[in-house]
């Protein structure tokens, strides 16, 4: 019997290296894992959801770490395929909120390669909801095609799909970010967008008038996170209501809104209404950013459910 998944997520693999201290100072960085996709993964996961991750590792004194750590995650990695290229790695450090830096080196790496072929019909056809980024099409252009096939076959069987343009300048351009959100659209079921950063693809300051525009694009949920409102929008069925941040006490920001896409999708897939699930993935993406670094502080079942049945 096929294996069946809430979620199937393709996406970057990175090392990671964090510190509390400033770069300069830090005679220690802790080894972890990162990506956006794979954050939202792991999300999931460890809110209990079976998980399918497609990606592809090199072949360096990396890879066994990696696989070990997402072994020990619970995720499935059946599809990850290897190449000869090195993998990519971050380094990030937060000694304050108001302090960070980051580097990244994700050039030519070996998650590049992924292409249509490391896509398989049938992996997808045991998935609930298909799961990808903006981020993950500006790898490569084959990259951008595995992409596009994906959503494309999960249109065909009727498995939803959703999607993240997740803007960032130092990747790429905001045309080549509306490139790769127009190519896959008319695809897309769920839709996460940042207003300060993802809504200037499509050229629309107003969040209502954005959710209604993307509704009339075929998109059923559209949540949009707003920073200068302090929380989210969730558009669906007609309806846009606005959920607060779960908590404003945080200290390290980075991949919460991939966390808060993966709690989402977890409580989608496990009963919630779109409104709902908004409502315990602010939980988890609130819990996360109060540590350091992408993925080891994504919490897990037991302290999101606590806090999200009692409000």
């Amino acid at each position: 019997m096929e294996e069946k998944f809430d979620i199937v997520a393709i996406g970057e693999s990175l090392v990671e290296l964090s510190t509390d201290e400033k770069l300069k100072d830090a005679e220690c960085l802790h080894k972890y894992f990162g990506g956006d996709a794979l954050a939202t993964a792991v999300a999931a996961v460890r809110l209990g959801s079976k998980v399918g991750f497609i990606s592809k590792l090199g072949n360096d004194a990396f890879k066994d770490f990696l696989l070990d750590a997402w072994k020990n995650e619970g995720l499935d990695i059946s599809q990850i395929t290897f190449s000869n290229e090195k993998n990519g790695l971050y380094l990030i450090a937060r000694p304050s909120y108001l302090e960070k830096e980051f580097a990244f080196y994700r050039k030519k790496t070996a998650t590049a390669k992924l292409s249509p072929d490391d896509i398989s019909e049938n992996y997808l056809g045991n998935a609930k909801v298909v799961y990808s980024t903006g981020i993950t099409q500006s790898l490569s252009l084959s990259a951008k095609d595995a992409v596009f096939k994906c959503f494309q076959l999960a249109k065909n069987m009727q498995i939803l799909s959703a999607y993240d343009p997740n803007f960032v300048s130092a990747v790429s351009s905001v045309d080549e970010a509306r490139e790769y959100f127009d190519e896959v659209i008319y695809n897309v079921d769920i839709l996460f967008m940042s207003a300060k950063h993802d809504l200037p693809i499509l050229g629309i300051e107003s969040i209502d008038a954005a959710i209604k525009y993307l509704w009339d694009k075929g998109v059923s949920i559209i949540i949009v996170k707003s920073g200068l409102d302090k929380g989210y929008y969730t558009g669906y069925n007609g309806n846009i209501t606005f959920t607060e941040f779960y908590t404003h006490d945080v200290c390290d920001t980075t991949c919460s809104g991939d966390v808060f896409n993966g709690a989402f999708l977890h409580g989608l897939t496990h009963g919630c209404s779109p409104f709902e699930a908004t409502k315990l993935a602010s939980i988890a993406a609130g819990i996360q950013a109060k540590g350091i670094g992408a993925i080891k502080s994504i919490p897990y079942h037991d302290d999101v459910y606590s806090i999200f049945r009692g409000v």
